[in-house]
Formats: C-alpha cells, sequence, structure tokens
C-alpha cells in the first residue's frame, strides 16, 4: 500500500535519488570522478537542487506543468541537458506519490499516465525542445518541432519502439518496476552501499537491453555491443568480485569518447526511476532500521 505522501518529502526524494545516481560511478557517464566537456559532476549536482522547487507542487500541478517547470529551472543553473530524461520519468512518479488513497505506487502512476492530456504534451515538447537532447531527430507522427494533438502518453506511445523513456509511460514503468527497482533492492538487501548497488542496478539494466541514447546516436548495432559488454561485466560478478571490478572499469574506458556518444544516458535515467521507487516505498529507512539492528 502507498497512502498520499508530503510535497516536500517528494520532492527531496527526487532530489536524493538524483544525487545518488550521479554520485555512483557508472560506465561511461559523469560521476565524482568523471565528466563531460559540457557538463560537470557540479551541474548534475546543481540540476538536482534545481527541480526541487518543481517537484514540491508536483500534485498541484498536471504533469507536464511540473515537467516543463524543472527543465525550466535547471536551464537556469547548466547550459546543457542534465536531467530531461530524468524529469521526465520521475514527474509522475512524484505525482502518483501524491494521489490520495492507499493504492500501491503503481497503481496510482498507471491512473497518473491515463490522465494525461494534450496540453501536458505541449508542456513536455516545449521542455524537451528547451533542453534539446543530442540526435533526437525527427518523428514522423507528433514530432515535438510542432504543436501536440494527443495525450501525452499517446505521444509517448508512438516513440516507445525507439525509446526507453517513452516506454516506460506507454507500459506504466515497466522496466522501473519490474526489473530496476527490484534489482536495487536486491542489493540493498544484500548490504551493498548505494553507490554500489546503483551501480550493480545500472549494469543489470544495461545487460538487459540496448540503451536507446546509444541507439539514437550511433546505431542499433553499437547499443547492443555495448550490451553484450555490460552482460560480461555482470557475468564477471560485477561489484561483487574483483575480476568484476576490473571488468567495470575497462568498460568505462571503452564508452568513454570526447562527443561521449557511447554514453547509456537512457539506462542511467532508468536507474535514478528505480531509486526513487524505493525511496518512495521506504526503501532508506528500512535500510537504515535493518542496519542498526545488526549493529
Amino acid at each position: 500500500m502507498s497512502p498520499a505522501q508530503d510535497g516536500a518529502e517528494v520532492a527531496l526524494a527526487v532530489q536524493f535519488a538524483c544525487l545518488l545516481e550521479v554520485s555512483a560511478a557508472k560506465p561511461g557517464n559523469v560521476s565524482p570522478t568523471a565528466a563531460f566537456p559540457d557538463a560537470s559532476y557540479e551541474d548534475f549536482l546543481a540540476s538536482a537542487l534545481a527541480i526541487g522547487p518543481a517537484f514540491a507542487v508536483a500534485g498541484e500541478r498536471p504533469l507536464g506543468a511540473t515537467i516543463r517547470g524543472a527543465v525550466e529551472a535547471t536551464a537556469r543553473w547548466v547550459a546543457s541537458n542534465t536531467n530531461l530524461g530524468l524529469v521526465l520519468l520521475l514527474a509522475p512518479l512524484a505525482r502518483a506519490a501524491r494521489r490520495p488513497g492507499a493504492a500501491p505506487l503503481r497503481a496510482k502512476l498507471a491512473a497518473t499516465l491515463a490522465e494525461t492530456t494534450p496540453a501536458d504534451a505541449a508542456d513536455v515538447y516545449a521542455a524537451i525542445r528547451l533542453a534539446a537532447p543530442a540526435g533526437l531527430g525527427r518523428a514522423p507522427e507528433q514530432d515535438v518541432s510542432a504543436p501536440p494533438t494527443v495525450p501525452l502518453r499517446a505521444a509517448m506511445a508512438l516513440a516507445a519502439d525507439r525509446d526507453a523513456i517513452a516506454r516506460e509511460y506507454a507500459s506504466d514503468f515497466q522496466t522501473t518496476f519490474e526489473c530496476a527497482a527490484p534489482a536495487l533492492a536486491r542489493a540493498r538487501g544484500d548490504g551493498l552501499g548505494w553507490r554500489d548497488a546503483t551501480l550493480e542496478t545500472y549494469l543489470t539494466l544495461l545487460a538487459a537491453a540496448p540503451d536507446t541514447h546509444i541507439a539514437r546516436k550511433l546505431g542499433f548495432a553499437a547499443a547492443a555491443a555495448v550490451q553484450d559488454q555490460a552482460g560480461a561485466v555482470v557475468a564477471a560478478g560485477g561489484v561483487r568480485s574483483a575480476a568484476g571490478r576490473r571488468a567495470i572499469a575497462a568498460l568505462d574506458q571503452a564508452l568513454r569518447d570526447p562527443g561521449h556518444t557511447r554514453n547509456p544516458g537512457a539506462t542511467a535515467d532508468l536507474t535514478a526511476a528505480a531509486i526513487l521507487v524505493v525511496l518512495l516505498q521506504g526503501g532508506w529507512r528500512s535500510q537504515a532500521e535493518a542496519d542498526r539492528g545488526r549493529a
């Protein structure tokens, strides 16, 4: 069961999810020890804090307005796209957490997505144009350059075959709830710290499906090759073995290039969504209580 949560607490969970995600040294992504030419770790920290006010009122404002407000707030602090995918995934979860009643979080999420409107889509389109994600291209239907004529969920469904975030909208966050969040909860239950648990979740996702951010930039074959590499890292033990740690470092090196075209950005966004789900479902408190019990 998932009773309605306070707006300030939901916003804090959203910010914390962003901070935990970027603080884990995920191969090919920004972390405390790795930056992109146009985005630093500090840019991601500023972005995480900037979106707080928009998310604090996610229960009172339409979904599209929350997304647009968060992206606009980010743009006042950083010059590059640091969190569009994060905001697109976290906003429906935050709005769902604010819904009254004791239904499970995923049921509330499904209701949130089902009630989206063309106005939500228009706000999200504006946010996408402002963030200007790399490799976006043009769509044959409901392209973001033109006013949308369908609700946000329907617009996302049109891109579900080529974009992992759109696929979540079309499937009631299937990957988040059925793969990512359970992987994170298992890792935390096994005693892994948040950074290692986050990294393990990321690797699990990357090994499970081609990253659509890479596919958009370099094509499906390149994304599938990275998926295979991630699978080899998981098979080597990932964060739980010395061989796995060496494989993680080698994968990180392989994914680094000046244009960060091999950055598994969609996988990182899904990882953050999993963190938020676990936090909203009491994962921080339950693990803290378990840690105290072992002390």
